[in-house]
C-alpha cells in the first residue's frame, strides 16, 4: 500500500481553500511534493513527517506558484535533497515521464523497486504544470490541475484553456483511482472528478456562447450575467476565467472581438470550416492559417 501523508500549510484563502497540501509519499526515501510557502514552522513539520534530513530522496513541485514552491528550495537544502521543477527557482530540470523511486521501509528499509512517482506534463493552469502518477496504487498528485473542491483557475496568458483540456484528457488516460490535490480533500473517485471538470468547462463555454448570441458584450457584462449568484469578491477571478474561454473560442473562430480595453466587445460568430482542409477558420477568410500560407507558397512557386 502506498504511504501518503498530508501536511496542510497555514495559508488559507480564496485561491488556496484551507491551505496548500504538501504531500510526503513513501519512506526512506520519501518524495515530498509541493513544500508550499516559505513558512519555517510548516517546513519543519514537513521535514519531521518525511523522516528528517537524509530521508528525502527528492523534492518536486507541480508548478512554480508561490503557495506551492516558495519554500521548496529552503526545504530541499534542509532535507539534503535535490529539488526538481520545470521552472521553479533553484530547481534541477523536471521532464515529462521522469521517474522518482519511493521507499517502503523505515529509516534503513529497502527501496521498493516497483513504487515510483512519474512526472506527467499537464500545462493549462500554468505553462509549467506537472502532476505525479503512481501507477500501482493508481494515485495521482494533481497540484492545481484538479482540486479536491471547486474548479481549477485558468489565468491567461500563462494559463491556457486549450492546453488545460488536453491535460484533463491525459490525466483521464492514466486511469487514476485516487486524486491527491494541491488544495482541498482527497478525491476517492478520480474518474468522476475528471469528468466533472470536463463537463464544467463545456457548460461554461455553452453559457458564454448563449449570452453572446444576443449581441456583443464585454467581459464585465459576461461575468455579471453568468456569475450573478456568486459573491462579488470572486468576480475578478471569474473575469480571468471568462477570458480564458474567450481566447479558446477566438482561436477556434467561434467568437469575434471589437475594440480594446474596457471598450472591447465580444460576439458569437457562426463556426466555419476551411475550404481546403476542413479545420476551423478564424476570422472571415475562406482558409485557415496553414492553408493560406500553403496557397501563397504554391502561388509564389508557380510564378
Amino acid at each position: 500500500m502506498l504511504r501518503v501523508r498530508r501536511i496542510l500549510a497555514p495559508n488559507p484563502g480564496v485561491f488556496t481553500l484551507e491551505g496548500t497540501n504538501t504531500w510526503v509519499v513513501g519512506a526512506s526515501p520519501s518524495v515530498v511534493i509541493d513544500p508550499g510557502p516559505a513558512d519555517a514552522e510548516h517546513l519543519d513539520d514537513v521535514l519531521r513527517e518525511a523522516g528528517g534530513a537524509g530521508s528525502v530522496g527528492a523534492v518536486v513541485v507541480t508548478h512554480d506558484h508561490e503557495d506551492h514552491a516558495e519554500g521548496a528550495l529552503a526545504f530541499a537544502d534542509a532535507a539534503r535533497a535535490t529539488l526538481f521543477g520545470v521552472r521553479a527557482a533553484g530547481a534541477d530540470p523536471l521532464h515529462d515521464r521522469q521517474r522518482f523511486a519511493i521507499g517502503a521501509g523505515g529509516a534503513s528499509g529497502p527501496v521498493d523497486a516497483g513504487a515510483v512517482l512519474i512526472a506527467v506534463a499537464t500545462p493549462g493552469h500554468s505553462a509549467d504544470h506537472v502532476v505525479f502518477h503512481e501507477p500501482d496504487a493508481r494515485a495521482l498528485f494533481t497540484g492545481d490541475a484538479v482540486l479536491g473542491r471547486g474548479t481549477s483557475f485558468i489565468d491567461p496568458p500563462d494559463g491556457d484553456l486549450v492546453h488545460y483540456l488536453r491535460s484533463l484528457e491525459r490525466m483521464a488516460e492514466l486511469a487514476p483511482r485516487t486524486i491527491y490535490p494541491g488544495h482541498g480533500p482527497v478525491v476517492l473517485d478520480a474518474a468522476a472528478k475528471l469528468q466533472e471538470y470536463v463537463e464544467h468547462r463545456a457548460e461554461r463555454e455553452r453559457q458564454i456562447l448563449e449570452e453572446l448570441t444576443g449581441g456583443a458584450l464585454s467581459i464585465a457584462d459576461l461575468v455579471a450575467r453568468i456569475y450573478a449568484e456568486h459573491p462579488v469578491e470572486v468576480r475578478p477571478l471569474a473575469a480571468r476565467s471568462v477570458t480564458a474561454h474567450l481566447r479558446k473560442l477566438d482561436a477556434e473562430g467561434r467568437v469575434d472581438k471589437r475594440g480594446r480595453g474596457d471598450e472591447q466587445r465580444w460576439s458569437a460568430v457562426e463556426a466555419r470550416s476551411c475550404a481546403r482542409c476542413g479545420r476551423p477558420v478564424k476570422g472571415r477568410g475562406r482558409y485557415c492559417g496553414p492553408c493560406s500560407l500553403a496557397l501563397l507558397q504554391d502561388t509564389a512557386a508557380d510564378g
